[in-house]
């Protein structure tokens, strides 16, 4: 995500860049965008030139909102992260581990995609979505050389067929 909100600016973003940049396969991306998606954290724009922007600004999307989409998970699901421990282990230590996933929690929601996009921007990452590629340049195929007037043959095909091989080529 925040590499996505860093270059969404110029244009989507295609999921083939991000997991080139990022060294992600483009599978799990894709799962993982479809969450986003679903979750209204992401547009997509379809067919050339396409690709995911941020359906909210960077400032208004936090860290816990993307997680909670990624991992499927609910907000009230928040309240019962430790709930499953809580079962294996004594109440205490359940409490502990509960308490513990609410204020991590509580953290992740303070934390805002702008934030993470502005420690990229301080640590120098270099956030140019590199030039579309190159218009291809027409290979240059040389003319065919233009044949000898025959006389007596009715056209240029029966003209071929009476040149020597050597001079075909």
């Amino acid at each position: 995500m925040t590499d996505l909100a860093l270059r969404q600016k110029m244009r989507p973003v295609a999921l083939s860049t991000i997991s080139a940049r990022q060294g992600t396969s483009l599978s799990y991306l894709e799962q993982l965008f479809s969450a986003l998606r679903r979750a209204g954290l992401v547009d997509s724009t379809r067919g050339p030139g396409g690709g995911y922007t941020l359906a909210r600004r960077a400032d208004q999307v936090s860290v816990a909102e993307i997680i909670l989409a990624v991992e499927n998970l609910k907000a009230d699901d928040l309240q019962n992260l430790g709930a499953g421990q809580a079962a294996q282990v004594k109440s205490m230590t359940g409490d502990l581990w509960s308490t513990f996933n609410l204020r991590v929690m509580e953290y992740l929601q303070s934390v805002t995609l702008q934030d993470l996009v502005a420690q990229q921007l301080e640590k120098g990452v270099a956030f140019e979505d590199p030039a579309p590629a190159a218009a291809a340049k027409p290979k240059l195929i040389p003319k065919p050389r233009p044949l000898m007037a025959r006389v007596g043959v009715p056209n240029s095909v029966f003209a071929l067929g009476s040149m020597p091989l050597l001079q075909r080529r």
